[in-house]
């Protein structure tokens, strides 16, 4: 990511920007002709019940400021991560958004004309309040851009960001009661309640304000935080008159507003076509810093200037893994779910360094001689799932994205004592509550990113995977003290997690034995020998839930016999938004260990039918849009218990099946529509979905998501023709396939850098070092080729 802190040199940069970009990609990529890959993303897709941080084109990666219209958003939602913000349904706008994150939301603009309105209305009456309708033929969203004409108003918006700096031009036409809404102090998306508020012009065109809210995932996990966040801004126009509102009146003449419902409106007469320009600079520490950080960013830069970096940057960041095909919809599917794999965990940080921490204060991550800092600082969902995503496709290409996660875990580690699981403005919002965060840091290491404090970081995942006592709720696994002292965790009714067990028992059990070998594999690097076998002991106790008479994974009570009556397809009983069917599979550190508990033949005929099965159902919940369609059924995409299942058949010896099956799941469950994106409606969770299609598509996967102390790659079926990825360390692996086609799925033979290879697997380090991997295709599979040593699978 471009990140310049001299005003000036930011400036220069910015003139030269436009006539520059063709030529720096033409020199990083070589002779090879480069194509705009902007024009392949469509954030549109799969915004049919989208979670609240799915949707914000205007935004750069990784961004603090994510600006987005919302259908939506001041409804909130009951319980903290249900869909809401912009769904594709909708044909009303009330306003755009600057904070998408993880249980974070606040600051809405809203242009209007005629009447004044103060409050949002509702979808099913827009005349209500102060939302638009809109066509979706007047709407363009891309990487970096939004823009949409309110049909009531007359009004073209259109929005744009730096790192921490939203932008908006409006386009007014001639009316005497034109103006622009501030609503500071509601509901935003996930935000929860609003706590407190905010806003007034300090000057004829200059803001401020606060808003802070109190999330329920805060209020389940830290009940005494809450979280902040402050903007500072102008506008280029000052207004006739200016108002104010709050929950309960109107105040004309009015430049502050205080409190719940906290508000201000610009007023204007303006004429036809005339456009009137927003800044507002964002920060999650204070209001001194929002100004610095507008001042950083934004002072003197124009809004074409900000899109052309914010689409430059854009260009640069999803170049990295450049993919050439005929099949136009294969890539809007890939540089769609890179997008999002790259618009997730927004910075956290100012530019000056400056962070909230998980107890209220402010930390300061140290900048170089270049004004930079050392790393950023995230809010993130719960890690759940990732390592089968966002991890490898961070290690790949992006590994100062996973190095900037590590630090930030490791930033509220030190302050709290405690890893987290999910993080907003670093206080606990524990997504699920088993917090995985110790085995992505233990991937890292393994994967040799190692820029932050190794002696604190194996700290932090030994107490993560064995610290009970006084074990803070918003850090998860309450219920580990079960774990290790009974080898399983027990089976409880209700949905609950505390010392004696979880309602959740068989899948903690599975995924904490997962993290023990991630653990492990870090202590053995480490040299920490009594520790490795600590935990290699600890990655074992999966087999305690093990039926041999069902050959399925079945909760335990904690006098260790199995719960009964048992329907394996029923979700939540013992297992976190799965069931049974699929999470016997959930043994990703061990495949031969499971593969032999069920016998060889009968684990790939069970494979083999369950995709049969799935595929009936579009490998997910068919066209049934919810978040957890698919949890019933024998496999599901569209969760992340799940997104490991098609590659084990590498393990089982037949590797053709994973090409086979992958290659199914990449063509049917995902879409290029808002309605049938990432399957029907569900949880792609701030881009796992999106970068399991990358990975897959490349052929490209790890079942153990990087956690051996030597990692290992395993093959699918690529699909593009050439892939030219720019891997973390300045190498270059180009990927080629021969023979290939919508129909030749097949692996026939690989090759890389001039040696044939028999394994449908390659060690990472090795494919780190660059080349080129050639795969040739074909539409029979060859079942013969990468038996005869499949990936080790138990270190």
């Amino acid at each position: 990511m471009i990140k310049i802190h001299d005003k000036k040199l930011f400036q220069v940069c910015m003139l030269g920007l436009v006539l520059t970009c063709a030529c720096s990609q033409q020199e990083q990529l070589g002779e090879r002709e480069f194509e705009d890959v902007l024009k392949y993303v469509d954030p549109d897709i799969g915004t049919a019940h989208s979670r609240w941080f799915f949707y914000t084109p205007a935004a750069v990666p990784h961004g603090m400021a994510k600006l987005a219209p919302s259908t939506n958003a001041h409804y909130g939602n009951p319980s903290g991560w249900e869909a809401v913000g912009y769904d594709t349904r909708h044909n009303s706008i009330e306003g755009f958004v600057h904070f998408h994150e993880w249980q974070i939301g606040g600051i809405n603009l809203m242009p209007a004309t005629g009447p004044l309105k103060v409050k949002p209305g509702k979808l099913e009456d827009p005349d209500e309040g102060y939302r638009s309708r809109f066509d979706r033929n007047n709407q363009v969203a891309e990487p970096g851009y939004y823009k949409v004409f309110l049909d009531d108003y007359g009004v073209m918006a259109e929005l744009t960001a730096t790192e921490r700096v939203g932008l908006h031009r409006y386009t007014f036409p001639q009316s005497k009661e034109s103006r622009i809404i501030f609503d500071v102090g509601n509901v935003q998306g996930e935000s929860g309640q609003v706590k407190d508020a905010s806003i007034a012009m300090v000057n004829d065109t200059q803001f401020e304000g606060f808003v802070t809210t109190y999330p329920k995932y805060v209020e389940l996990f830290q009940p005494e935080g809450e979280v902040s966040m402050y903007i500072w801004g102008e506008v280029n126009k000052n207004p006739e008159r200016i108002g104010s509102f709050n929950s309960a009146n109107i105040y004309r003449d009015s430049v502050r507003a205080e409190g719940k419902g906290a508000g201000l409106f610009l007023e204007y007469e303006t004429s036809d076509q005339e456009m009137i320009e927003v800044k507002v600079g964002m920060s999650y520490t204070s209001i001194e810093n929002a100004k610095r950080n507008f001042e950083t960013e934004a002072d003197g830069l124009s809004f074409d200037a900000a899109k052309a970096n914010a689409q430059q940057v854009w260009q640069e960041e999803l170049s990295k893994v450049y993919v050439e095909s005929s099949d136009e919809r294969n890539k809007v599917k890939f540089y769609t779910g890179l997008f999002h794999a790259l618009l997730g965990r927004g910075v956290a940080n100012d530019s000056n360094g400056a962070f909230p921490q998980n107890d209220g204060s402010i930390g300061h991550i140290s900048t170089g001689a270049d004004g930079k800092v050392e790393y950023n600082h995230y809010n993130t969902d719960a890690i759940w799932g990732a390592f089968w995503n966002l991890t490898q496709l961070w290690a790949l290409s992006y590994p100062e994205r996973y190095n900037d996660y590590v630090q930030t875990q490791l930033a509220v580690f030190e302050n709290s004592g405690w890893l987290g699981d999910g993080i907003a403005a670093s206080k606990f919002v524990s997504g699920v509550g088993t917090n995985f965060t110790g085995l992505a840091i233990a991937a890292a290491y393994n994967s040799g990113i190692r820029d932050y404090e190794v002696d604190l970081a194996y700290s932090a995942v030994k107490g993560n995977e064995l610290g009970w006592e006084k074990r803070n709720p918003g850090s998860g696994k309450m219920d580990i003290k079960s774990f290790l002292e009974l080898g399983f965790v027990p089976y409880v009714d209700g949905f609950r997690t505390d010392s004696i067990g979880s309602s959740f028992s068989a899948s903690h059990t599975l995924e904490y034995s997962f993290s023990a070998y991630a653990a492990a594999q870090m202590a053995k690097l480490l040299g920490k020998q009594e520790d490795y076998e600590l935990f290699m002991e600890n990655s074992r106790l999966w087999k305690n839930l093990f039926d041999s008479t069902e050959n399925l994974i079945r909760p335990k009570l904690e006098d260790n016999t199995f719960i009964d009556p048992f329907d394996p397809y029923e979700p939540w009983r013992g297992f976190q938004e799965g069931n049974a069917m699929q999470y016997t599979f959930y043994v990703p550190h061990d495949p031969e260990g499971l593969i032999n508990k069920i016998g060889k033949e009968k684990f790939n005929d069970r494979l083999e039918n369950i995709f049969q099965v799935a595929q009936k159902n579009g490998f997910g919940g068919g066209e049934e849009i919810d978040a957890f369609a698919g949890i019933r059924n024998i496999y599901n995409h569209g969760n992340q218990p799940s997104l490991h299942i098609s590659w084990l058949f590498n393990f089982s010896g037949k590797p053709w099946l994973t090409q086979k099956w992958t290659r199914a799941i990449c063509d049917e469950f995902y879409g290029t529509e808002g309605i049938h994106g990432y399957g029907y409606g569900q949880d792609e969770d701030q881009g796992q979905l999106g970068a399991w299609y990358v990975m897959t598509s490349l052929g490209l996967f790890d079942v153990k998501g990087l956690t051996d102390a030597r990692p290992i790659i395993q093959f699918g079926s690529p699909l593009f023709d050439k892939a030219t990825i720019q891997l973390g360390n300045d190498r270059d692996l180009v990927l080629e396939t021969v023979n290939n086609s919508a129909d030749n799925v097949y692996i026939q033979s690989v090759e890389f850098n001039g040696k044939v290879l028999d394994n449908c697997w390659l060690y990472r380090d090795e494919l780190m070092a660059g080349g080129k991997l050639i795969f040739t295709m074909s539409n029979e599979p060859n079942e013969q080729w990468g038996i005869n040593n499949p990936p080790p699978t138990f270190n």
